[in-house]
């Protein structure tokens, strides 16, 4: 049996607060405006991640129906387009470590769709105690309470709506689309996951 551990909780979200997928998801655009003869800006949708594919697309006003249509095909490339050209964000591999040392657990929890986010841990090496994909803000803070989270480290507007529905610290990192005077309803705003390691051995 596997020695229970003693340290903190850590939840994290995963694109632009652990990794960097921004340049193979312009690429899947892309690949969307051929197949279906759009003109959709990469730039713009890699600039702004957070939500699920589905509410970015029904965002950009396409019916329920084209909207599935365009979540199917952008997983099925995503595997060759996106994850082999994602790099780690400075500290995150640190940030992970950081949690393991203080004899802690570490969970995933991000909006991206499940299989995906399992590729790009895969292909980066870390192993986390729990992956929850496809959550969103509040649904996000249903899992950390499940895991009994003591915070939840992201760097969207919804992940401090995450972490304050599960109670636990809302930790954000400037790293995203959003700047930290934006970030300054979350109880700690760091620059980036490098300053992470420092301001968890303060408080466990």
């Amino acid at each position: 049996m596997a020695a229970e551990r003693t340290g903190p909780t850590v939840g994290f979200d995963l694109d632009m607060t652990l990794i960097d997928p921004r340049p193979g998801m312009v690429r899947a655009i892309e690949e969307l405006n051929r197949e279906f003869g759009l003109s959709l800006d990469g730039e713009h949708f890699a600039s702004n991640l957070g939500p699920p594919l589905y509410d970015s697309m029904r965002g950009y006003g396409f019916d329920d129906a084209m909207a599935q249509r365009l979540v199917r095909h952008f997983r099925t490339v995503y595997p060759t387009v996106v994850v082999g050209s994602t790099t780690a964000l400075p500290g995150a591999s640190e940030a992970l470590a950081a949690v393991r040392e203080l004899g802690g657990r570490t969970l995933v929890i991000t909006g991206k769709h499940q299989p995906n986010a399992e590729l790009h841990l895969k292909a980066l090496g870390w192993e986390v105690d729990r992956l929850a994909g496809d959550v969103f803000a509040a649904a996000k803070g249903e899992v950390l309470r499940e895991e009994g989270a003591s915070c939840y480290v992201g760097d969207h507007l919804g992940d401090i709506v995450g972490a304050r529905a599960a109670g636990a610290t809302a930790v954000a990192v400037a790293t995203g689309p959003y700047d930290a005077d934006q970030l300054a309803d979350a109880d700690v705003v760091l620059r980036d996951l490098t300053e992470f390691p420092a301001w968890l051995a303060q408080q466990f």
